[in-house]
C-alpha cells in the first residue's frame, strides 16, 4: 500500500480593475495597503513562494516554495495583476510550477480556472465555452504548457460545464463531497448512493457524460478541509499533518490519497502564518516518511480511477442550496448581518441576463460585417488580453477579419469584443457572495455592465440604460441610503465613466502637478503632448495647450486642446475640447488667456475658459481616484505640516501638565489628549521611517506616549517600520562590508523587540535568508577603514539574525 498527501489550494481575487482604466484603483478598506490584491499578496501569495520553517528555537533554517509541493491554481485576473504590480511574486510561482514537474514525474502542480470566476451552470453555452477556452488559454500563456485540470468556480457544476472541458483536454476537477450522488465499481453493476458527503475521498473517480466522452473527478477529503478554512487547524503545522495522516486507512491494501482543498487564502491571509503551517506539515511527512507528497496529475496517472461517478447537477462547495447563493436569497452569506436579506441577488442576475442578451444579438450583426465567425473571434479574443502589441493585433485581424480593415474598422471590432469581454466579467461570482447590493465586489459587477452599456450605446445608438436601470432597481440594499440597484448605478457607477474628452481633462490637470513627458501613459489610454504654455502669478498657475489622447485598447484616439486653470488649494478649472486642425485659432486663443491671466484678471480668464471651452469643463473632480489623491496630498502637504506644528507647539507647552494629570489620575481635556496623540503619532511615524534609526529616540517617544496615554496607531506605525527593515535588507548586498550600515540596521533591527507591536518580518527575514547563508560559506571582509574597537561585519550579521529570527 502507498499513501499519498496532496494539499489544493484555490488562490483567487475577483477582477478590481476599474473597467475604463484597467487599474487597480485605491481601495481605503485595506490600509495600509494600497487595495486589497496588494494586501493579500504581502500576506499571503507572497509568503508561499517563500515560506519559513522554524528550528526548534523558533529560528529560521529553510525556506521552501510552496507552490513546488501543493496544488493550486491562480485566477487569470489575478496572475494579470500580478504580473504587473508583483512580479517578483508572479516569476515564483510559475517557478513553483517549473519545480513541481521536477518533484511530481513531469506532472506541474498547477491548474487552470475557468477564465473570471463565472458561475458556469448559470451561464448560457456561449459564455461557458468562452470562459473555459479563455482559462485554458491564459493558462498556456503563463505557465507555458497545457493544464492537465481545472478548477470550476466554488467548483460550481453541470454536466454540460464537464462536456466543454472533457472536449478541451481537460482531465480532470475537484469537487466537494455534498456533491457526489452515486458511485459504482466499473467491475460491479450495483451503485451506491453517496448523498451526503458519504463519498471515499481517498480515491479518484470517473464521470462518464453522455456525449461518450469522460472527465475524472477527485473529491476533496470535507472535514480536514473545513478544519483548515474554519477550524484553526493551521495554528499548528504538527496537527495539521497529523489530521491529513490521521484520514489514511491503517490496513487498506489498496493505494490511498487524501487530499485537501480550500481557498489559498487560509494559507497567510484568512490565518496569518498559514504559510508556514502548510511548510512545516508537507516538511514533517516527507523528512519521517510518512506519506509521500503528490499532485493530482501525477497520482491519475498512477492510480486511474476504478469507481465510476455520478453527481449532484447545479451543486457547488460553498451554497448548501447548490447554486441558489448566485440568483437568489438563499440565506447563504456571510453572516456579518444575520437581519439583512439577500432579495437583491435575483433582480441584479436578472438585469444583466437581459443585458447579455439584448447585445449579444446586435454583437453578432454588427461583428459579422468585420469577422469571420463574431463568436470563434471572442473565443480567440483573449490572445489580445494577453498581449496587445501591434504586431499581434495584426495577427488577430489576419486570422479572423473578413478582408483587409480600415483603422476605423479595426476600432469597431475592438469595442466589439470589449463589449463582450465587460459582459462575461460582470458576471464575476463575488457580485452575488456577499451580503449586500451596496458592497464593492457587487459595485464592481455593475461598473462591468456600465461599461457594456457605454460601448453598445457609442457602437450601435441605442439607449439601453434606461431600460436596464429600470430592471436594477428591483434589487433593494440593506442600507437605506444606498437604496436600490439604480440609486447605487447613479452613484458610483456613473461618476467612474470614461471618454475621450475626459482622459484629455485628467491628463491637462495632472500636467499641473507632475512633469510628464512627450508620450505618458494614462491607464489604458496613452496621451501624447503636442503643445503646452505655462503661466505662473502668485499661487495661481495656468496652462493652455494641446494633446492627443488613444485607447491602447480599442486604438480610438482624439486630438484636443485644453486650458486649465489653478487657483491654488483644490480650486481647479479645466476646459477641454475636440481640436479642430486650426492651428492660427488655437495660438489666439492661447495668447488671449495668457495675456488677461498675466494681468491678474482671473474673472476674465475663467470667462474665456468658458467661452473657448463651453460645456466640456472640469474640475479636480474629474481626475481619477488615484491621481486625485496625489494632487490632493501635494495640495494638503503644506497644511498638514503647519498643523502638525502647530500641535506640537501645544503638546510641548502643557505635556507637562498633562503627564501630572495622567499621574494623579485625572483626566487630560480632550483638545490636549488630541494634540498629544497627534504629535507623538507623528513623530513616531518620522522616526521609525528614518534612514538612520536613533533607537534612543524612538524609545523615548514610545515611553512619552505611555506616560501621555496617547493611543498609537500600531497598524501605521508597524507599516512604517517593516518597510524600513524592508529598504535595509534590500540595500545589504551592496554593504554588506559597510560597518556604519551594519550597525544602523542593527539598531533597526533591535526596535522590533522593544515596540508595542507585533512587527510582520516575512518579507525581511525572506530576504536576509540567502544573503546570511552565503556570508556563512564565504564571509565579508571588512573595511580597511575598521577601527579597531568596531565590531567585525560577520558579528553585525549575528546580531541582526539573532534580532530577526534567523539561524546563523
Amino acid at each position: 500500500m502507498r499513501r499519498y498527501i496532496c494539499i489544493h489550494g484555490h488562490f483567487y481575487q475577483p477582477p478590481r480593475e476599474n473597467p475604463w482604466l484597467e487599474v487597480v484603483e485605491v481601495q481605503d478598506s485595506a490600509y495600509p495597503y494600497h487595495d486589497w490584491n496588494d494586501r493579500i499578496t504581502a500576506e499571503c501569495y507572497a509568503p508561499n513562494a517563500s515560506s519559513r520553517i522554524l528550528d526548534d528555537r523558533g529560528r529560521i533554517f529553510r525556506l521552501v516554495n510552496n507552490y513546488a509541493r501543493m496544488s493550486f491554481n491562480f485566477g487569470p485576473t489575478l496572475l494579470a495583476w500580478m504580473e504587473r504590480e508583483a512580479p517578483d511574486v508572479y516569476e515564483a510561482i510559475l517557478a513553483g510550477d517549473r519545480l513541481s514537474r521536477e518533484n511530481f514525474s513531469g506532472h506541474g502542480s498547477a491548474l487552470a480556472q475557468a477564465y473570471n470566476h463565472m458561475i458556469l451552470p448559470l451561464a448560457n453555452s456561449r459564455d461557458k465555452r468562452t470562459q473555459i477556452r479563455w482559462g485554458i488559454e491564459d493558462f498556456r500563456h503563463r505557465f507555458q504548457r497545457l493544464p492537465e485540470g481545472m478548477w470550476l468556480p466554488e467548483t460550481a457544476v453541470n454536466l454540460e460545464t464537464l462536456d466543454i472541458m472533457a472536449e478541451m483536454g481537460i482531465k480532470f476537477t475537484i469537487l466537494a463531497p455534498n456533491q457526489a450522488k452515486r458511485i459504482r465499481n466499473m467491475g460491479s453493476d450495483d451503485r451506491h448512493d453517496v448523498s451526503g458527503g458519504r463519498i471515499d475521498p481517498r480515491r479518484p473517480y470517473k464521470l462518464r457524460l453522455d456525449t461518450g466522452k469522460e472527465i475524472d473527478l477527485f473529491v476533496y477529503h470535507g472535514d480536514i478541509s473545513q478544519a483548515v478554512a474554519f477550524e484553526r487547524l493551521l495554528d499548528s503545522g504538527e496537527a495539521f499533518a497529523h489530521a491529513v495522516l490521521g484520514a489514511l486507512s491503517e490496513n487498506s491494501g489498496e493505494s490511498e490519497i487524501v487530499h485537501v482543498a480550500t481557498d489559498g487564502e487560509s494559507y497567510g491571509h484568512h490565518h496569518t502564518d498559514g504559510d508556514m503551517a502548510l511548510a512545516y506539515a508537507l516538511h514533517l511527512i516527507e523528512s519521517d516518511g510518512l506519506a509521500t507528497i503528490t499532485n493530482y496529475g501525477e497520482y491519475l496517472e498512477a492510480h486511474p480511477p476504478d469507481y465510476e461517478i455520478e453527481i449532484f447537477e447545479n451543486s457547488s462547495w460553498s451554497c448548501v442550496h447548490g447554486i441558489e447563493r448566485w440568483r437568489g436569497n438563499c440565506g447563504c452569506s456571510s453572516g456579518g448581518y444575520p437581519h439583512w436579506n439577500q432579495e437583491w441577488r435575483a433582480p441584479l442576475r436578472e438585469a444583466l441576463d437581459w443585458l447579455r442578451d439584448v447585445t449579444a444579438p446586435v454583437y453578432e450583426e454588427s461583428a459579422g460585417k468585420l469577422l469571420k465567425s463574431p463568436w470563434q473571434a471572442r473565443d480567440a479574443y483573449i490572445s489580445l488580453v494577453l498581449d496587445r502589441s501591434e504586431s499581434n493585433t495584426e495577427r488577430f485581424f489576419e486570422q479572423h477579419a473578413v478582408r483587409p480593415l480600415s483603422q476605423d474598422e479595426q476600432t469597431r471590432a475592438l469595442k466589439l469584443l470589449e463589449m463582450q469581454r465587460h459582459a462575461m466579467l460582470m458576471y464575476t461570482s463575488c457580485g452575488w457572495f456577499f451580503d449586500d447590493l451596496s458592497g464593492i465586489e457587487t459595485v464592481q459587477v455593475i461598473q462591468y455592465a456600465g461599461r457594456v452599456i457605454q460601448l453598445a450605446d457609442g457602437l450601435f445608438g441605442k439607449e439601453i440604460e434606461p431600460r436596464f436601470l429600470q430592471l436594477l432597481s428591483h434589487a433593494k440594499s440593506n442600507v437605506r441610503e444606498h437604496g436600490d440597484g439604480r440609486a447605487i448605478y447613479e452613484k458610483w457607477v456613473k461618476p467612474t465613466m470614461l471618454d475621450l474628452n475626459k482622459v484629455g481633462a485628467h491628463f491637462a490637470i495632472s500636467n499641473l502637478f507632475e512633469e510628464y513627458g512627450e508620450s505618458t501613459p494614462v491607464g489604458a489610454y496613452r496621451a501624447v503632448q503636442h503643445d503646452v504654455t505655462t503661466s505662473s502669478a502668485g499661487k495661481a498657475k495656468l496652462a493652455v495647450g494641446r494633446a492627443t489622447v488613444a485607447s491602447e485598447i480599442t486604438a480610438e484616439s482624439l486630438e484636443l486642446s485644453y486650458g486649465v486653470l489653478h487657483l491654488g488649494d483644490h480650486n481647479i478649472v479645466c476646459g477641454a475640447n475636440d481640436w479642430n486642425g486650426d492651428v492660427q485659432t488655437f495660438a489666439g486663443q492661447r495668447e488671449k488667456l495668457l495675456e488677461v491671466f498675466y494681468r491678474g484678471d482671473i474673472p476674465s480668464t475663467l470667462r474665456l475658459l468658458d467661452e473657448y471651452y463651453g460645456p466640456s469643463m472640469h474640475s479636480l473632480t474629474s481626475l481619477f481616484r488615484e491621481q486625485q489623491r496625489r494632487v490632493l496630498d501635494q495640495i494638503l502637504e503644506p497644511a498638514s505640516r503647519e498643523a502638525i506644528g502647530a500641535y506640537g507647539q501645544i503638546y510641548d507647552y502643557y505635556a507637562p501638565l498633562m503627564r501630572f494629570l495622567k499621574d494623579s489620575g485625572t483626566p487630560s481635556p480632550g483638545s490636549l489628549s488630541a494634540s498629544a496623540t497627534i504629535v507623538l503619532n507623528s513623530r513616531l511615524k518620522e522616526a521609525l521611517k528614518s534612514e538612520f534609526v536613533d533607537p534612543d529616540a524612538v524609545r523615548l517617544l514610545f515611553d512619552e506616549s505611555d506616560r501621555a496615554g496617547v493611543v498609537l496607531d500600531h497598524t501605521t506605525l508597524e507599516f512604517e517600520l517593516r518597510r524600513n527593515l524592508e529598504r535595509l535588507a534590500l540595500q545589504l548586498v551592496d554593504n554588506i562590508n559597510d560597518t556604519a550600515f551594519l550597525k544602523n540596521f542593527v539598531e533597526a533591527a533591535r526596535l522590533v523587540h522593544g515596540v508595542p507591536f507585533e512587527v510582520n518580518l516575512a518579507r525581511v527575514q525572506n530576504l536576509l535568508f540567502p544573503i546570511l547563508e552565503a556570508a556563512r560559506s564565504s564571509p565579508p571582509v571588512p573595511e580597511e577603514s575598521l577601527e579597531s574597537t568596531e565590531e567585525e561585519p560577520m558579528e553585525y550579521l549575528k546580531i541582526l539574525a539573532e534580532n530577526l529570527g534567523l539561524r546563523f
